[in-house]
């Protein structure tokens, strides 16, 4: 019997090679593996985040054979071609040397005479000295980064992948997307990963891409799919669970290949197994899914959670505010309550719906509609701001609309220690 260890059969966050799925009822593999085939399409890969976006790419696409860029790392445009040329090795600053060398020459004449026994011998000797004199000239030129990359791209043919292309601001989107436009006609395969509400941002910063972009949509798990991993990797282990806690991690996994993962691993960890058991294991009642799903609340969405609780700085004390549950808390608390009471998954919430949670959950008179939009501005800014982790939430203030964007976010909302975390300061 192999054994492997636990943290190598659930893998969250990474790829899992001994519990991948492929999902190949729904054809995405093919569908992705169609852009290696001279498409002259940009591909737009969307889904829900922590869906497997990246985990699918990876299988199609290796990082070792690939340009890969993640969106979130770049501030500016510059930094992502030269990113671009540091994978592909090639360098911007170019230095042509050239040489003129000429020779001194100097000769001299010895004379002399000799006597051996018996014999007199008299000559002329003479020597030659050269010095060579060497001028060197030394020509520097920059170019432009965008320029070689996209030469080194066309020449290289490596396909270019740039997850979390959402992460890019609208200016940097148009101009890598114009920039991109000829070689993806030529064939080189460019792949951009992206959230679903922004899966349309290649074709609004560059209108001439219409026609010219294939759409792939990555949707959530279903629950048997997500059970698919538990019945790969538990038996790798030597363990055997029941049916009831298969539907359950299943059910609360938010349609999260990742946060399936973070549960079965955890539930290994919980019975002190560190890699493939000697002796068979079977798990059933046994097992404390509550406690465990709290534990996996504490390392997902609640350093996130604080932020936005937090707000913004600001000179004075905001406004105090009592909940039915007899919290105090400002109107950053309040919203935060609000959407925990929804206990939303990865959806969009209508202002209104919102509204109404948080008249379910404060005891005072409800907050005006502008400073409830205030907050939903602010609570934006912060999780786009943050470098940790994708956006958790993205207000749209014209359609009053709320997205709930990050499964992490939505399980802390369901099983994190919210009363603590709303009365913290």
């Amino acid at each position: 019997m192999n054994v492997y260890k636990t943290n190598d059969v659930f893998v969250p966050g990474g790829f899992p090679k001994l519990t991948y799925i492929s999902r190949s009822e729904r054809s995405l593999e093919e569908s992705l593996r169609e852009g290696k085939e001279n498409l002259c399409k940009l591909i737009t890969l969307t889904g829900p985040t922590k869906c497997g976006k990246t985990v699918l790419t990876r299988n199609i696409f290796p990082r070792s054979d690939v340009v890969w860029l993640d969106g979130g790392t770049f501030s500016d445009e510059i930094s992502l071609w030269s990113e671009i040329n540091s994978q592909l090795d090639t360098f911007t600053d170019t230095q042509k040397s050239t040489s003129d060398s000429s020779t001194d020459e100097s000769q001299k004449e010895v004379l002399g005479e000799g006597r051996v026994p018996l014999l007199t011998v008299s000559g002329k000797a003479s020597s030659t000295r050269g010095k060579i004199r060497t001028q060197e000239q030394t020509h520097s030129r920059s170019l432009n980064a965008k320029s070689v990359a996209i030469s080194s791209l066309r020449d290289t043919q490596k396909p270019l992948i740039i997850d979390d292309f959402h992460y890019l601001s609208r200016d940097i989107q148009g101009s890598v997307i114009r920039a991109l436009k000829a070689l993806i006609s030529e064939g080189l395969p460019v792949v951009i990963l992206a959230i679903p509400h922004k899966r349309y941002d290649a074709l609004r910063v560059e209108r001439e891409m219409t026609g010219r972009i294939k759409q792939i949509q990555v949707p959530g798990w279903e629950k048997d799919e997500l059970i698919k991993i538990a019945k790969k990797g538990f038996p790798l282990l030597n363990i055997e669970i029941s049916r009831k806690i298969e539907t359950r991690i299943s059910e609360e996994a938010l349609e999260s290949p990742h946060l399936m993962q973070d549960f079965c691993r955890e539930i290994c960890h919980s019975k002190k197994i560190q890699e493939t058991s000697k002796n068979k294991v079977i798990l059933d009642e046994d097992v404390k899914l509550n406690d465990i799903f709290i534990d996996v609340a504490q390392t997902t969405g609640r350093t996130m959670f604080e932020k936005l609780k937090r707000g913004p700085r600001q000179r004075s004390d905001r406004i105090q505010r009592t909940l039915k549950n007899g919290a105090k808390t400002d109107i950053y608390g309040v919203v935060l309550q609000a959407l925990a009471n929804i206990k939303p998954g990865i959806e969009t919430i209508n202002y209104e719906d919102l509204r109404a949670s948080i008249r379910e959950v404060l005891k005072d008179s409800s907050p005006k509609r502008h400073e409830v939009s205030r907050v939903l501005d602010q609570m934006a800014i912060i999780s786009a701001s943050d470098e940790s982790s994708t956006p958790v939430i993205d207000w749209e203030k014209e359609e009053n609309r709320l997205h709930i964007t990050d499964p992490f976010f939505a399980y802390y909302l369901r099983w994190g220690k919210i009363e603590t975390a709303i009365k913290s300061k």
